[in-house]
């Protein structure tokens, strides 16, 4: 049997300054807006299309970015969760089922890819090749 295939979705980063990494995004990368939890002027939360996900704190105050959680997109969850839970230190969360925390801290959230196939799609596209 072969294992069920995934792919990162988006990466979950605190930020101080959610505008700042808005704009930032927006016109180094072109990322549009894909979801914002709260307003678009008062944003708590805010993905891209693109894979970045920020979540406002406005009390960090690292120099960097400090990630949330993982979002994989998987082919078969259901599949990947249980093979997830085999690991020794793999934790359960409070976010729901599909959200797990590795023994040194990472947060998981598996996501169902919707067709699956999407994730081979995904897959399929060589990041390196240039035109």
């Amino acid at each position: 049997m072969s294992i069920p295939k995934a792919y990162l979705e988006h990466v979950a980063f605190w930020v101080a300054d959610i505008h700042w990494h808005i704009r930032f995004f927006h016109e180094v990368f072109g990322m549009e807006m894909r979801e914002v939890q709260g307003t678009v002027e008062e944003p708590i939360q805010y993905w891209t299309l693109g894979g970045m996900q920020f979540m406002s704190q406005p009390g960090f105050q690292g120099p960097e970015g400090r990630m949330g959680h993982l979002g994989m997109m998987c082919e078969n969850a259901a599949y990947a969760l249980a093979a997830a839970r085999r690991f020794e230190g793999v934790e359960p969360m409070p976010q729901g089922d599909n959200w797990l925390r590795l023994p040194d801290g990472l947060a998981v959230e598996f996501i169902q890819a919707s067709p699956a196939t999407a994730v081979h799609q995904a897959l399929a596209v060589n990041a390196r090749v240039t035109e």
